[in-house]
C-alpha cells in the first residue's frame, strides 16, 4: 500500500497522446475531455495545442517545411514534460508523416491517435472560418483544401467525431493508455 498523496513510480513516468488530424476533426476537444479525466486521477498533464503552442513560435509559417519544424519542436516540449512525469496531450493537424514519427522517435511512451473526422464535417463545423478563406484563395497552405494530409497508417486508435463523441473518445483514448501504460489507473479514486 502506498502513502496518500504520493504517486507510484509507475505514474510519474507520463506519456504523450498524440492527436492529429484535419482542422476543425475535434481534437482539441478530446484533449480537454481526456485531460479532466485525467485529473480526476490526480495524474499531472498538460495540453499542448497547435493554435497556442504557435503563439511561443509566432514566426513558424505554414509551409511543409515550417510545419515539420513546428512538429519537432512540439515533440521536443512534449518529451520534456514526459520526462517529467506529465502526460501530456498534444493536439495539432500535424499533416505529415515524417514530422509525426519523429516526435514519436522522441518520446518514450506515444500513442498516436488519428482524429479521421471527413473533410466535408471538417469544413461545415469550420469553428474559425478557414476552410472558407482556403476555399476563396485567400488562405494558402490550409491543409484539407490547398496542402494535403498524410493519414497515420497504423494509428494506435482512430476516431470518427462525427460518429463518436467527445468524451466517448476521451474514454476510450483513456482505457487504450490504463491497457497501455502502467500508472495510468494508480491515481484512479475509489
Amino acid at each position: 500500500m502506498r502513502p496518500r498523496g504520493r504517486k507510484s513510480a509507475n505514474a510519474a513516468q507520463g506519456g504523450v497522446v498524440w492527436l492529429t488530424g484535419l482542422p476543425g476533426a475535434g481534437k482539441t476537444t478530446i484533449a480537454r475531455r481526456l485531460a479532466g479525466l485525467l485529473r480526476e486521477r490526480s495524474l499531472p498533464v498538460e495540453i499542448l495545442d497547435g493554435d497556442d503552442i504557435r503563439k511561443l513560435f509566432p514566426a513558424t509559417g505554414f509551409a511543409k517545411a515550417d510545419r515539420d519544424a513546428h512538429v519537432r519542436r512540439v515533440g521536443y516540449v512534449a518529451s520534456l514534460l514526459e520526462r517529467h512525469g506529465v502526460f501530456v496531450l498534444a493536439a495539432l493537424v500535424s499533416p505529415y508523416r515524417g514530422s509525426r514519427d519523429a516526435a514519436r522517435g522522441l518520446c518514450r511512451r506515444f500513442v498516436e491517435v488519428h482524429v479521421s473526422t471527413p473533410t466535408d464535417v471538417c469544413e461545415k463545423r469550420d469553428p474559425k472560418g478557414h476552410y472558407a478563406l482556403a476555399r476563396a484563395g485567400l488562405l494558402k497552405n490550409f491543409t484539407g483544401v490547398s496542402d494535403p494530409y498524410e493519414a497515420p497508417r497504423k494509428p494506435e486508435l482512430s476516431i470518427d467525431t462525427s460518429r463518436i463523441a467527445a468524451l466517448r473518445a476521451a474514454k476510450m483514448i483513456l482505457d487504450f493508455i490504463a491497457d497501455s501504460w502502467a500508472g495510468v489507473d494508480e491515481g484512479k479514486p475509489s
